[in-house]
This record gives structure tokens, C-alpha cells and sequence, in this order.
């Protein structure tokens, strides 16, 4: 199916010692960026995947046209009530960003506070991280990020003159936290592995390079985070780990006051904070699996005083909590699926959000008003298009302020939304949502896309995707394993899926890409799987154990070099990994690994039709693992699978910027797809 010859990485092996053992990476050398050869390479592995794509670059274009079709060009976010102000995005025809609005209530004129379209001008990746009005409006604080790494550069910006204050502030990671008066504002900046390691306060006219130091985190499994209370009485300072939590307090309206740590970080202890009246409410894991929730008085937090609201359930995991002036809401997850109970600030009048379908996607929206009864969620299922919805707290009336237009026509009523369960090879039951077009064919196997994740307690929710509908309407199926490592069933489900217990993952996606074929859904030969980022572990890891059950594999800036990452500290992200997979300097857990390692386990067998993606400024996972991940597989493989990979040389982690530069790339991982299923017309060229 390949045309041309591809690129042949030279191996140039180096080797470690573990553990009595000798790992030898002959594809190191694709590690430094640096090396002319390094990026010259990459430029041979673009052209050669567009040499090998052409053909169906004509189905692509038409791909494009189907999705760039769905978008409603002129657009309005549904408006989120700050203050006095409206603020809300719009886009107009051609626009790749959107332009950040607010107005002055209802029929006001807009003000137009930053066009993202005037300042991506000379840049191939631009980005908005955040944007973050002052408490009295008169200024905002937003980020940006020109490379893709995910680093943000801080500006401020006097909405009265439109001038830019101060100098910026690079280095900055996406959270920031105004203190109250709004003269103050705090920030985050990384250290060499991408940590946000500090946390600083900028004054207004002062020089930033003087900005004050409020906490410097020495313990590189650490993450610091900055936010407020959305009653606007705290600022908080989280210190967090995959292993456990620190949460610190200060006067939001005393910005050098000093910050006091409400419990002490203990190892596998989490817990997080929010403020109402003279209390605070905790959710913490502290003797409940599945979270608890507690109060203490907001004047004397000492853990003696703590007492218990909502009691571990191990049925229920409980995700968070917001506080408003009259209603409590406490986000859970039950049955696989997101629940939403709203009760009185003293506990009582229990109520729970009602969905209006039986598997869907809900998440809390912008919610800054304190005193509000209105609650913002983002609503969707496999059928029903992206919603902004206003629940009314005090009522319990749903209203839809918005849902995602679909021009050219969209009918719901054309597409079907299953639950499956696959039982895994030890017994668990794995959930799997599944849609596809009613008229599609049921007395014989079609083609499936099939997507997992599984890790960091992440659950893959089934939410609608527009660009979706192009497979969909080719006679797809479209399924997510609800796989173990996510959070879908409980805390207990991600547990089962980390560390030692990392494989469940790898063996639930795989009892579900059974269950598919069982139930008639697909076969092997039309089975394509998609992972993204860890999830592009999963998928590598299940082709190398079942390469004969899928046909396509799309991965996405896959995690394939497991040990190569973790034996690596100084690598963004590392050390607080390996409360995720692991620390190869752990006898037991380096061998765990190495069992599963996709990239150190490649072997001489027929592969599926591979895509893997990556981008040159990813910090997350960095280009060179997809890169020496398939010069390994092209060197081991047998048989003439399409082996390929493509790198965004200007983007990271997710990709281009503009939000048709990023149909581009889906189009062409389409076409891959259906080129690899068989299902490409063919070329006209």
C-alpha cells in the first residue's frame, strides 16, 4: 500500500544498566533537538507520509470541506454574568481565534477587550491560555502561548486607556489569581522540567523581575497552583502531587499576608478547599476512597475541628465542590456517569440535576458570581450537540441558553447511542459507549473507531464531536472504553489501572475491542483504535499484544517510551510521574514496566497501518518519542504495513492553533483511516 521508500533512522545504539540489566536504544540520538540530522529527519518523515497520503488527499480535502462546513463561522459564546459585565467570545467568517467580548448587560454596546486574530499576526501557533478580569473590571491578566509548549507569557492589559501595564511575564503557567482590589496579582512560572515550582505576587508599576517570592517548592513531585474562592475572602495556594495535596490560605484582600497551610501534605492524602459563610468545605480521600466531604470553621481550620458532611460511599466518587451564597453543589460520578447534587448551605433540601438523556457528558461552566442561583453547565451527549445550560438551583428548571448549531442540517434522530459493558480478563466489567447512524447495516461487521485513555483518573466522556459525523456518515461505529486508570466507576477504577496494576488498562481496551466484534459491531479487518497522549500508551501497548485485532491504529502524541522517560529526572514532568508509572530505580516497578513498555517491546510481527503524531515543542510528550517509537516499529515490523509519523514543527501537545489549521490535521488522520480500512475512493489525481 506504501509508495516510495520510507526514512531509515541509522540506529546508533546507546545503552543503560538496570537492575542487572542491559537496555540498549539504538533511536536515542532522535532525542536531540538540537542535531540537524534530528530535524532533518523529522522533514524526511513529513514528506514521506504526504508522499503516501497522497493519493487520498483529494478524500481529505473533501473531509475539510465536511467539517469546516459544520462550523457556525459567526459566533457568540452563551454569555457568563461577572460582575455588571456580559463577557463572552465571538468569531466572524474566517476567523481562526476568537475575539474576547463583554458588555454592560443586556443590549449594551460590546466592548471588545483582545481580537486573537490581530495578535497571532506573525505567528504559526497561537494561544490564549486565560483571560481574568480584575475584581473591579477595570483591568484584565491574560496569557499567552506562541509555541505550543503550554508556557504562557502574562499581560495586563487597562481596559480604560487600552494600554498594556507593565512589562510581561514570561515563563507562566495558566493559573493566576487577582487579589482583591486588584492591584496585586499572583502567578506560577516553571522550573527546567516544567514544574510550576513558584508561586510570586506582582504589584501593579512595579518591575516584575522584582516581584515578590511567596513560595518556592522544593519537593520536585509538586505541582504549585494558584485560584480563589468564588466567594472572593481566600486565595489558595495548592501544592499537588499524584501522591497527595497541601492546601495553603491567605486573605484575598491582603495579598502580602502570609499563607497558612490548612493540613500538612501526607502521602496519599488528598483533599481541596472551597470557602462558604464562615466555614470551609473540604473533599478529601482522607479514610474514604471514593472522597468525603467536610467542614471546619473558616476562622479555626485546625483537621481536630473537621466534621464530616457527606460520608464515603463506595458507590459514589466525589469529584468537587462549589459554594454559592444559597446552594451547595457537589459533583459525583455514579454508574460511569457525572451527577450533580445541589442542596441548601445546611445540607438539606437535596436535590439531584436531572439529564435528559441516559448517557451523556455534563461539566460545570464559568461560574464566578458568588451571590448567584444560577448554575453554568456544558451539556452534550454522542447525539446531542454541545450546550450551555442554566440550571436554576432554586427551581430545578433546565434552560438551554445555547446549543452548538450544526449548519447544512443536523438530525439527531438519524444517530443511535448505546451503553455495552466487555468483561475484562479478570471479571471487571468495562463500560463502553458506542454511536453510529440508525440506517447503518446490522447483519454484518462495519467499520469502528474505537478511543480509550485510561490514566491519571481521567475519564474519556461520551460528548459530542461534529467532525465525528464524516465517519459516521461513512458507515462508522464510534465507541469509547471506559477502560480502568480513568475515574468512571470510582476511585478504585483508577487505582486498578496505575502503577503495578497499569496492565488492566491495556487488557480492559482489548476485552472491548472483543466485545465490538462479538456483538457485530466490527471486525479486525475494519477495527481502527485512537489513543491521545497516554492514551497513546494504551494503544501502542494493545498492538503489541493483539496486532491481528485491529487494523488501523491513530496515535496521537503518544507516550510510547516509558522507561526511556522515567530513568530520565530532568525531563519535563518526570519526577512526578512516577507516582503515575513508576520509578525505574524501584526494582518491581522497573520490571513492571518493562513488561508492557511499548517501545522497548516491539517486536518482529505484522503490525496494523500505523499514524502516529507529534509536535516539536511538546513538553508533555516530547517529539522524539512517536519518532524513535516508529523507526523502531519500521525496523522490526514485518510485513508492508503504512508505518508513518507526522510532526506539527510549530506546534506541541495539541496540535495547530487556529481552529481550521486543526480541521487539517483531523481531515488527514481521517483519510489515513479510511485509506487503512480500505474504504478510500480512489484517486482521482
Amino acid at each position: 500500500m506504501t509508495t516510495g521508500s520510507p526514512p531509515i533512522a541509522e540506529p546508533r545504539p546507546e545503552a543503560i544498566s538496570l537492575h542487572g540489566d542491559t537496555i540498549v536504544d539504538p533511536y536515542a540520538w532522535l532525542e536531540r533537538r538540537d542535531d540537524p540530522a534530528v530535524l532533518a529527519h523529522l522533514a524526511a518523515e513529513n514528506a514521506y507520509t504526504a508522499s503516501v497520503l497522497a493519493p487520498v488527499q483529494p478524500l481529505a480535502r473533501q473531509l475539510y470541506a465536511e467539517m469546516r462546513g459544520r462550523i457556525q463561522e459567526e459566533d457568540v459564546s452563551a454569555p457568563v454574568r461577572h460582575g455588571p459585565y456580559l463577557y463572552y467570545t465571538r468569531t466572524e467568517a474566517g476567523d481562526q481565534y476568537p475575539r474576547f467580548c463583554r458588555r454592560r448587560g443586556e443590549g449594551a454596546a460590546e466592548e471588545l477587550l483582545i481580537d486573537g486574530n490581530l495578535l497571532a499576526r506573525g505567528h504559526a501557533f497561537f494561544r490564549v491560555g486565560f483571560l481574568k478580569p480584575s475584581p473591579d473590571h477595570a483591568l484584565i491578566a491574560y496569557g499567552v502561548d506562541t509555541t505550543g509548549s503550554q508556557v504562557y507569557t502574562l499581560h495586563l492589559l487597562d481596559l480604560g486607556s487600552g494600554r498594556l501595564l507593565d512589562a510581561p511575564i514570561p515563563n507562566v503557567d495558566d493559573n493566576v489569581a487577582w487579589a482583591e482590589g486588584g492591584r496585586a496579582i499572583l502567578y506560577t512560572v516553571f522550573d527546567h522540567a516544567h514544574r510550576p515550582f513558584k508561586l510570586l505576587r506582582h504589584t501593579l508599576g512595579d518591575d516584575p523581575a522584582a516581584d515578590a517570592l511567596v513560595h518556592h517548592e522544593p519537593d520536585e513531585r509538586f505541582f504549585v497552583e494558584i485560584d480563589k474562592t468564588r466567594s472572593g475572602a481566600f486565595l489558595i495556594m495548592s501544592l499537588r502531587s499524584h501522591g497527595g495535596t497541601e492546601v495553603r490560605l491567605a486573605p484575598a484582600d491582603q495579598p502580602g499576608a502570609p499563607f497558612r497551610t490548612l493540613a500538612p501534605r501526607r502521602p496519599n492524602v488528598e483533599y481541596q478547599v472551597e470557602h462558604h459563610g464562615g466555614r470551609l468545605l473540604i473533599v478529601t480521600n482522607d479514610g474514604a476512597e471514593n472522597f468525603r466531604l467536610l467542614a471546619a470553621p473558616a476562622d479555626d481550620p485546625d483537621p481536630a475541628r473537621w466534621a464530616e458532611l457527606i460520608p464515603h460511599r463506595p458507590d459514589t466518587l466525589i469529584d468537587g465542590v462549589d459554594a454559592f451564597a444559597r446552594h451547595l453543589v457537589v459533583y459525583e460520578r455514579r454508574g460511569g456517569l457525572r451527577q450533580i447534587r445541589v442542596s441548601d448551605p445546611d445540607g438539606g433540601g437535596v436535590r439531584y440535576v436531572t439529564f435528559p438523556e441516559p448517557v451523556y457528558a455534563c461539566a460545570p461552566g464559568e461560574n464566578p458570581e458568588f451571590d448567584s442561583d444560577t448554575l453554568r453547565l456544558g451539556y452534550s451527549s454522542l447525539v446531542t450537540p454541545s450546550s450551555a445550560v442554566d440550571y436554576d438551583m432554586a427551581t430545578g428548571a433546565w434552560t438551554v441558553v445555547k446549543q452548538d448549531a450544526i449548519p447544512g442540517g443536523y438530525d439527531p434522530a438519524l444517530y443511535i447511542s448505546e451503553r455495552l459493558e466487555a468483561r475484562a480478563a479478570d471479571g471487571a466489567l468495562v463500560p463502553i459507549s458506542l454511536v453510529y447512524r440508525r440506517d447503518r447495516p446490522r447483519d454484518l461487521p462495519g467499520p469502528c473507531l474505537l478511543a480509550g485513555y485510561g490514566a491519571y483518573g481521567y475519564s474519556l466522556e461520551p460528548a459530542f464531536d461534529s467532525k465525528r459525523l464524516s465517519l459516521l456518515d461513512r458507515g462508522f461505529a464510534f465507541a469509547i472504553a471506559h477502560i480502568r486508570g480513568g475515574s468512571d466507576m470510582g476511585r478504585a477504577w483508577y487505582e486498578q489501572g496505575r502503577l503495578l496494576h497499569k496492565k488492566n488498562s491495556f487488557d480492559d481496551f482489548i476485552a472491548c475491542a472483543e466485545r465490538l466484534i462479538a456483538a457485530g459491531y466490527t471486525s479486525p479487518d475494519r477495527l481502527a483504535i485512537t489513543g491521545t497522549s497516554a492514551g497513546g500508551l494504551l494503544v501502542s501497548a494493545a498492538v503489541n499484544a493483539r496486532p491481528e485485532l485491529f487494523r488501523a491504529v491513530l496515535a496521537r502524541v503518544p507516550f510510547t517510551n516509558v522507561i526511556a522517560a522515567m530513568v530520565k529526572p530532568d525531563l519535563p514532568l518526570t519526577v512526578i510521574e512516577w507516582e503515575q508509572w513508576g520509578n525505574p530505580a524501584d526494582r518491581e516497578q522497573y520490571r513492571y514496566m518493562r513488561s508492557y513498555d511499548p517501545y522497548e517491546r516491539v517486536a518482529a510481527q505484522a503490525y496494523p497501518h500505523i499514524l502516529a503524531t507529534a509536535g516539536l515543542n511538546d513538553l508533555q510528550v516530547p517529539f522524539w518519542d512517536p519518532a524513535k517509537w516508529v523507526a523502531r516499529l519500521r525496523a522490526t515490523a514485518v510485513g508492508d504495513s503504512m508505518l508513518l509519523l507526522r510532526t506539527n514543527l510549530a506546534a506541541g501537545h495539541g496540535g495547530s492553533s487556529g481552529r481550521f489549521a486543526y480541521l487539517e490535521e483531523i481531515a488527514e488522520e481521517y483519510a489515513f483511516i479510511l485509506l487503512a480500512l480500505g474504504l478510500a475512493p480512489p484517486s482521482r489525481q
